[in-house]
């Protein structure tokens, strides 16, 4: 354990100022989306930029990095979608049905195992099969958000396990921290998003009778 911190010390010490902006604007981004207030986005945008440098330049993470730029877009197309709400109220929070779940699964396996072998066998990049896995399914679960579906925040909570492995992996340690917070923040995402789809339910009930 004692070399674990000693290690994590060594990690901040050698943080780049683009990493820790990285680091907490991530943060704050999280945290916003799940109170659902439309000013995430903004946040979201400024830590994307500066973590797909630190993964193109530094981390190796060509998968990430990409991802980090469509997050960028995405960000953008949030803004636009959460425009008529610059809180959560009024934003109407929907479900997903499960065979719905079975059609994303569809497309985040095959397109993990062919983008995992791809950058394996043509590239450098480092963990490939995960980085694959955690690029595609945040691409889903990125527009699940953007599109308000309450089941994002599963799919994030696995990601974000998953991601603690693979930064953990390349001796980004703090980054393996941030995620193992940004899970904590999924779970609590998941808990006020839930809490608010339930009013919406019982307001809708009661103006129907």
């Amino acid at each position: 354990m004692a070399a674990f911190w000693n290690e994590v010390r060594a990690a901040w010490v050698a943080f780049a100022w683009y990493e820790w902006v990285a680091l907490v604007t991530g943060v704050v981004y999280v945290w916003l989306a799940a109170r659902q207030l439309r000013s995430c986005w903004y946040w979201g945008i400024l830590s994307c930029l500066l973590w797909a440098y630190a993964d193109f330049f530094y981390y190796l993470l060509y998968l990430d990095a990409i991802l980090q730029i469509f997050y960028v877009g995405m960000g953008i197309w949030g803004i636009l979608q959460w425009s008529n709400s610059s809180t959560g109220q009024g934003i109407q929070i929907e479900r997903i049905p499960w065979r719905e779940h079975l059609k994303i699964l569809a497309l985040i396996v095959p397109g993990s195992l062919f983008f995992g072998y791809f950058f394996d066998a043509y590239t450098p990049a480092a963990a490939t099969y995960a980085d694959a896995f955690t690029t595609i399914a945040a691409i889903v679960a990125t527009w699940l958000t953007v599109k308000r579906k309450l089941e994002n925040w599963w799919y994030w909570m696995v990601i974000d396990v998953v991601y603690i492995g693979i930064t953990w992996s390349r001796g980004a340690y703090l980054y393996a921290l941030l995620y193992l917070i940004y899970t904590f923040v999924a779970i609590f995402g998941w808990i006020a998003w839930k809490k608010q789809w339930m009013i919406q339910i019982k307001y809708s009930t009661a103006k129907d009778q």
